[in-house]
């Protein structure tokens, strides 16, 4: 049951990446202008991030798949889900109030790695504590 448990908090945060993917890709013009840019060169760095996206995906999958098996993987989704957490809040905290447009999307993918971060951390300890309980004491 805890397998299925940690299956689905990373199915959670990989459906949200996903998403994402899906919709910068296909509709780029409307987030650009969060970001400051316009435009073609807008569009094409709003489909880049759509595809780090899906790159950002790759550990999650695989942890997803068996996540007792593929612990690393597990580890490395956490890690990545926190570098991008501290990244952003990084870039947020260096932006002047005058960029209060990017600063809203910034935050938004704060929230949204903030979560994903917290999913991952529960599917970890969910995880180790499977591993415990079948280790021989």
């Amino acid at each position: 049951m805890r397998l299925w448990i940690v299956r689905l908090l990373i199915g959670v945060v990989i459906a949200w990446n996903l998403q994402a993917a899906f919709i910068f890709f296909t509709w780029p013009g409307a987030f650009a202008p969060g970001f400051e840019l316009s435009g073609i060169p807008g569009e094409a760095a709003m489909r880049g991030i759509a595809v780090l996206f899906l790159m950002w995906n790759v550990p999650y999958i695989v942890a997803a798949w068996h996540p007792l098996r593929q612990l690393t993987s597990v580890k490395e989704a956490v890690v990545m889900q926190f570098l991008g957490l501290a990244g952003e809040s990084a870039i947020y905290l260096s932006l002047s109030p005058a960029h209060a447009a990017l600063q809203g999307s910034i935050l938004r993918f704060i929230s949204f790695d903030g979560s994903g971060l917290l999913l991952l951390l529960a599917a970890l300890w969910l995880v180790r504590a499977e591993q415990a309980k079948k280790t021989p004491a």
